[in-house]
């Protein structure tokens, strides 16, 4: 660490915005973390997206005040001579605060335990239903009990994920692979990955793997030009293919959903087997087994292929429920092309987050996540607490004109379709811009 107090600006801070030269500014003090990077429990990724930046308004929402006493051997003893903080993040930094001392990120509420008691009581409820019965109007429902487990195992892994659920990190992690791994066959270390990158550069087309869908789903023509995911390394090629499926999408979205979850399986495999670095690789793969081992063995049971089939295909199309949601929360807000920057992290994450409107009843379907804005700001807050938050949240947007958008179920998948809509026409615009026939038109231009 250097001895004297040396200003660096804005600009120079920009330049060390790679791997081997990486560092970042929280509070104007500048720390190294090109070597730190390999250990960071939120992966490469979130750093290598906010290199070179002032990410203080990220490390508040992500971390937990122990980690502030990692940072000083990080320090190089630079500071950023320029450094502003704007009004919005005076605010959110305030609020930060005060749900801190209101003791809300530690407070988790009951709510596991009562989603925990559910979980395993369906899981029951399904095994039985298909060891000890032989009709297939019980076997069908023990299908579609078995996708809301599912769902509700999802929340579960998605809390914990988050790190809040349980107070030690270590019953945190476990919770992470029996309710990912374990019970719905989905590699946290997977969900870790994409999530940590997907809240970082929420609704960036280039940055976000949550929006990269092509060639199935575009939710922009910005897709249409052959865009590079820096995510996956790799372009996303709109070739006739794409443009062909694209162009129907506002069709088959509801579809595809259904199947969309043996996506999910296929994700976790090509992680966990690939040459990438995994955290817990290991235990990732157990617990893929242990839900490879129970899935097969309980599909088995049943008495004949086409139960199984129609066993699968209702758990399937109940979870396509929640896959569902995930989109309405981020399909049709607004999306960028780029790096998110450090310094409009409360602006980037209201301009690409709807929220979903229910009552508070329905709020167990939704598992806080119908409070998308509030979790992506406050992404360590229980989900508890989430719904009481709201209000404010609401009169922060308001105050600096930024926008909170809260729809109800059927608008948001209104909202969503238009938005498929949109890109679907212009993708055959681009395929053929002057119909040959008035037939051809009505059909693939208005239909």
């Amino acid at each position: 660490m250097a001895d004297s107090v040396t200003y660096i600006t804005t600009e120079e801070l920009k330049a060390h915005n790679k791997p081997g030269d990486l560092w970042i500014s929280i509070q104007g003090k500048i720390y190294d973390v090109s070597n730190w990077i390999r250990d960071h429990p939120g992966g490469d990724v979130p750093l290598l997206n906010l290199a070179g930046q002032d990410v203080t308004d990220a490390f508040i929402a992500y971390h937990p005040g122990s980690a502030w006493n990692s940072l000083e051997k990080l320090s190089n003893g630079y500071y950023l001579k320029d450094f502003k903080v704007t009004e919005v993040s005076k605010d959110y930094r305030r609020l930060f605060n005060e749900f801190n001392k209101m003791g809300l990120f530690d407070k988790k509420g009951h709510g596991v335990i009562y989603s925990s008691i559910c979980i395993a009581i369906m899981f029951a409820v399904c095994i039985s239903g298909v060891l000890f019965s032989d009709s297939l109007t019980v076997h069908f429902g023990c299908g579609m009990l078995l996708g809301l487990a599912w769902i509700q195992s999802a929340y579960l892994g998605h809390d914990s994920g988050h790190y809040i659920i349980m107070s030690s990190r270590k019953f945190n992690k476990l919770a992470q692979l029996i309710t990912g791994n374990c019970l719905t066959g989905i590699s946290i270390a997977w969900w870790k990955w994409t999530h940590n990158a997907h809240h970082i550069a929420c609704n960036s087309l280039d940055h976000d793997p949550d929006l990269q869908h092509i060639p199935v789903f575009a939710v922009s023509s910005k897709l249409f030009e052959n865009m590079t995911s820096y995510f996956y390394g790799r372009k996303m090629i709109f070739d006739p293919i794409a443009r062909f499926l694209v162009s129907y999408q506002h069709w088959t979205f509801y579809p595809v959903l259904v199947v969309a979850r043996i996506n999910l399986y296929l994700q976790t495999f090509l992680l966990l087997f690939s040459t990438r670095k995994v955290p817990d690789r290991a235990m990732n793969i157990t617990g893929i087994a242990v839900f490879w081992t129970w899935f097969p063995l309980l599909l088995m049971s049943l008495p004949n292929w086409t139960e199984r089939v129609l066993f699968l295909l209702a758990s399937f199309s109940v979870t396509s429920l929640q896959h569902n949601q995930f989109c309405l929360n981020h399909f049709s807000a607004n999306v960028y092309v780029g790096l998110p920057l450090g310094n409009d992290w409360f602006e980037k994450q209201t301009r690409g987050t709807i929220d979903i409107s229910c009552s508070s009843w329905m709020d167990w379907m939704y598992g806080g996540l119908q409070f998308q804005l509030e979790h992506h700001l406050f992404p360590r807050l229980p989900r508890c607490h989430l719904r009481k938050v709201a209000p404010v949240v609401r009169d922060l947007c308001k105050k600096h004109n930024l926008p909170y958008r809260s729809l109800s179920f059927w608008d948001a998948n209104v909202s969503t379709i238009r938005t498929l809509r949109t890109a679907a026409l212009q993708a055959r615009d681009l395929t053929n811009p002057t119909p040959e026939n008035l037939l051809w038109e009505a059909i693939n231009t208005h239909g």
